[in-house]
């Protein structure tokens, strides 16, 4: 007799061909991250019924846990390799950050509010996660000291694109990805570092909290 399918794993299976692959998102690696990570674990109790829904959700703290098709696109645009340094500015609930290990060597991530920043490490403890490093601190400002990154992520839209932060922090060709623009109107954008160049690819129209620091929005 077959077991009894999984309604977690069902869940999450449909989630991924109605939200991921049938808009386009189909690379093995990005799917089998996807996969490995719960997303359940990410959501506190009594709040997961919309886990999977196509829509971001609050997690406290004026912040959100994106919804899933943004997470696998920021991360299926960056092309992580498996000795890439990542750089994650912006842990939040910690998920895009457990994404981002199954792909990277390493991830570096930086929180500027506490009690989110503890809560994703607990989570990740939990995992079982061995290779991501957390710090408190104005992501905005970068990570100095296991600089430069292959790839860097910011999961809050900037207000102009952080040149300092990307020319200090970003590997020659390295590439980072963020929302960019007004908080009405902000387009995710990919940044290719050539030189001193940031050469920027516009993909999508998209709506993400504010990057609050010294390049990104003051704080009220």
């Amino acid at each position: 007799m077959r077991a009894p399918a999984n309604p977690a794993n069902q869940a999450l299976e449909e989630m991924l061909r109605i939200q991921v692959i049938e808009r386009g998102i189909t690379t093995p690696r990005t799917l089998r991250a996807l996969r490995a990570v719960p997303r359940d674990a990410f959501f506190p109790p009594g709040t997961r019924d919309n886990v999977y829904a196509d829509k971001a959700q609050p997690i406290g703290h004026g912040q959100t846990i994106s919804q899933p098709y943004i997470v696998a696109l920021m991360t299926d645009r960056l092309d992580i390799q498996p000795t890439d340094n990542v750089l994650e500015i912006g842990t939040g609930s910690g998920y895009q950050t457990a994404v981002l290990s199954m792909l990277a060597a390493r991830v570096y991530t930086i929180e500027r509010v506490k009690p989110l920043l503890d809560t994703a490490f607990d989570r990740l403890g939990t995992l079982a996660l061995k290779n991501i490093h957390f710090r408190l601190a104005d992501g905005t400002q970068g990570w100095a000291e296991f600089a430069p990154y292959d790839r860097i992520l910011i999961a809050a839209g900037a207000p102009q694109v952080p040149e300092k932060l990307l020319l200090s922090n970003l590997k020659d060709g390295g590439l980072a990805i963020f929302p960019l623009g007004p908080e009405a109107n902000q387009t995710l954008t990919l940044i290719r570092r050539q030189g001193d160049s940031l050469r920027p690819t516009p993909i999508c129209p998209v709506r993400f909290v504010k990057l609050i620091g010294i390049e990104g929005w003051a704080e009220r």
